[in-house]
């Protein structure tokens, strides 16, 4: 029974065995509760400067534009140059803007377009560090490892999304907005530490070449690799039908009879499942079959989706939101592990580069899609509608690329 369910936990061999990955991976995780922690406070700040929820919607609208604008750039760059020196730089970078967020709320500024701007540039400084960060772990873990170093990430990524919102809430409460960006600014030296001990990245190829590493080159690459060009449609199928998180306010008033706490468990719930899922990964390694593996978990998405806009108990929603969390890492691990396998090392920034802008634009798409379908019709029906849409369109893919549920990673094709 002990040995089950140690099997069933997230493999933690690449902690175990590569303090370069360990340190990357600390680092991430501390610097990723204090990224949320800023998150929380910038909403909370904004909305008391202007008690206009559209006003604190723009929040978002300012952090998708640089991401997608600069996603696939800094992708391209970090083809090119030394990745860490690349992630040293946006890390720098976004700790320079948590001291800035500090001082403002220090000094009391109370202008909102700061604000604004903060969220802009740390969003600038994200594009440049992730393609950066994430192309690195195929070299610092072996393929084999690979599909455990992601559940591993996906462990570190939901630790942020769930302790992040706590700590920075309970921060502000007692000390206000400036806590938690200070709280930011020390957690970023974990993750400046981490990349300062690394040795240099330099891709392999482009160092060789001395080409220049071009965008459309990445795009034309994706464009001929029908195995990772699904990675990417599978999940925009998923997040543009299947994201209900815009209906969750109107779910909580009219389905549930709650209020804005019914909300907040409502926007937890996924988060959570998703760090169970990511906590119980440790199957994933011994699975081969990524493409199929990334296709049941779609279709689970979509699934327990659909089956959350036709409940009307709110314990059930929530277990049906967290079901789908888990799915979507299943998903992300999958995904993930195709490309840092399947792609050669000169390409891996640019796919990360597009895997920012499909993961950033996706939801925020998904948001209006759900929110317009609500608007003609309801809430319920726009979750139930959506959850098949994403059903639908999954099929529509495998038909049309069948080989991606052939795809094995012992013989990794693109």
């Amino acid at each position: 029974m002990r040995r089950l369910a140690g099997s069933a936990l997230a493999d933690i061999t690449p902690l175990r065995e590569h303090p370069h990955y360990r340190r990357l991976w600390l680092g991430q995780s501390v610097s990723g509760v204090g990224q949320q922690m800023t998150a929380l406070a910038v909403s909370v700040q904004v909305y008391a400067l202007t008690r206009s929820p559209l006003a604190t919607g723009l929040i978002g609208l300012c952090s998708l534009l640089p991401l997608v604008a600069f996603g696939l750039y800094g992708g391209a760059i970090a083809d090119r140059m030394d990745r860490r020196k690349l992630g040293l730089l946006g890390a720098s970078g976004a700790a320079v803007v948590s001291v800035f967020l500090a001082v403002q709320a220090l000094l009391n500024l109370h202008t909102v377009g700061l604000l604004y701007a903060a969220v802009a540039l740390q969003a600038v400084c994200f594009a440049l560090n992730a393609p950066a960060r994430s192309s690195m772990i195929p070299r610092l873990v072996p393929a084999e490892q690979l599909p455990a170093a992601n559940a591993l990430a996906s462990v570190s990524m939901n630790l942020g999304l769930t302790v992040g919102p706590m700590l920075g809430g309970l921060g502000i409460g007692l000390w206000g907005y400036q806590a938690a960006y200070l709280f930011d600014v020390v957690a970023f030296s974990a993750s400046l530490y981490a990349m300062w001990r690394l040795p240099s990245m330099l891709p392999d190829r482009a160092a060789a070449s001395g080409k220049r590493a071009s965008v459309l080159d990445g795009l034309r690459f994706l464009r001929e690799r029908p195995n990772l060009r699904m990675t990417f449609l599978a999940d925009i199928a998923a997040m543009v039908f299947g994201m209900p998180r815009a209906l969750y306010p109107a779910l909580a008033l009219t389905l549930y009879g709650g209020g804005a706490g019914t909300v907040g468990l409502l926007a937890a719930a996924p988060a959570v499942g998703a760090l169970i899922g990511a906590l119980f990964s440790g199957w994933v390694s011994r699975v081969h079959r990524h493409g199929l593996a990334t296709a049941w978990a779609v279709a689970a998405w979509g699934l327990t989706i659909a089956g959350f806009g036709l409940v009307h108990q709110l314990w059930l929603g929530l277990l049906l939101l967290a079901g789908a969390g888990a799915a979507d890492t299943v998903s992300m691990i999958f995904r993930n592990t195709m490309m840092q396998e399947a792609a050669p090392d000169d390409m891996r920034g640019r796919l990360q580069g597009v895997f920012i802008v499909v993961v950033a634009g996706g939801p925020r798409l998904g948001d209006f899609e759900s929110g317009l379908v609500a608007q003609l019709t309801s809430p319920t029906i726009s979750a139930t509608s959506g959850g098949l849409a994403c059903l639908a369109s999954l099929v529509l893919l495998l038909a049309r690329y069948p080989s991606f549920l052939r795809y094995d990673s012992r013989t990794p094709t693109p």
